[in-house]
């Protein structure tokens, strides 16, 4: 088993790609500790990935909105007291809150670009710093952030493509100093099937499945599974890089 003897935190556990992230883990013989805002979402994720726990690894979970630095460092602080240690940290928190996906830029409101903002930034910051001074004392430690395939720009999502390009950012700065002793990576997902989908109109839903080169919508188990290669040893000479599950596309213009 690739995780056996760590232990993980995962943020965002209750939606599909945090709870095939942890199942993932879960699967590899990590100890988890699992964190998300709605607590029925959460304790359905609990039930179903302590079912995937190997080799005596233990889970807890515990419920909290990331975005607020009190309730963030408690999930962080749980998680030291709980196991001692933070070996893996999954930053799943992120996306639009808002009702509609897209927005142009000329009708965006401050609100909606601050809460997008803190959406996605706010978390890994706030857990980061908890986590990563037992990791630079031990040695060892592995961070995977969540930016988007949209970092590079998208028709309608101004907030969002900057927020995922600063975690890209973020990604590349922790790496550098955090090094040598902690890999700091970033995944850029595609389109992935989650409650985003239900936002989307047929056509622009059948627009999404026909850009990518594999033809399809990417799967949250797509997304657990590059986040367990960058969190196991087989990445362990990979850092400050991002990684597009996205079926082929690539960050450009057009």
């Amino acid at each position: 088993m690739r995780l056996q003897g760590r232990v993980a935190l995962v943020t965002g556990a209750g939606g599909p790609m945090g709870r095939a992230v942890a199942t993932r883990f879960a699967e590899e013989g990590a100890s988890l500790v699992i964190g998300d805002i709605s607590g029925s979402r959460l304790a359905e994720s609990e039930a179903s990935i302590t079912e995937n726990l190997k080799g005596g690894a233990r889970l807890v979970a515990m419920r909290g909105n990331s975005i607020v630095r009190e309730e963030a460092r408690a999930l962080a602080q749980n998680a030291l007291t709980t196991f001692g240690k933070v070996d893996l940290l999954v930053n799943i928190v992120g996306g639009i809150r808002a009702k509609t996906m897209f927005e142009p830029l000329v009708g965006l409101s401050e609100t909606r670009w601050d809460e997008t903002m803190a959406f996605n930034l706010k978390p890994n910051l706030h857990l980061s710093q908890v986590v990563v001074p037992g990791m630079l004392e031990r040695r060892y430690g592995k961070i995977v952030n969540i930016s988007s395939i949209n970092f590079a720009g998208e028709i309608g999502s101004a907030d969002y493509s900057a927020a995922k390009a600063a975690v890209a950012s973020l990604t590349r700065t922790m790496a550098i100093e955090l090094a040598p002793h902690i890999n700091v990576n970033c995944i850029a997902p595609g389109i992935i099937r989650t409650s985003v989908i239900d936002r989307m109109t047929p056509d622009v839903r059948a627009h999404y499945e026909q850009k990518p080169l594999l033809k399809r919508l990417g799967e949250a188990t797509d997304i657990a599974n590059a986040a367990l290669f960058l969190c196991s040893d087989e990445s362990s000479y990979i850092t400050g890089q991002i990684l597009a599950v996205s079926g082929g596309i690539w960050p450009a213009l057009g």
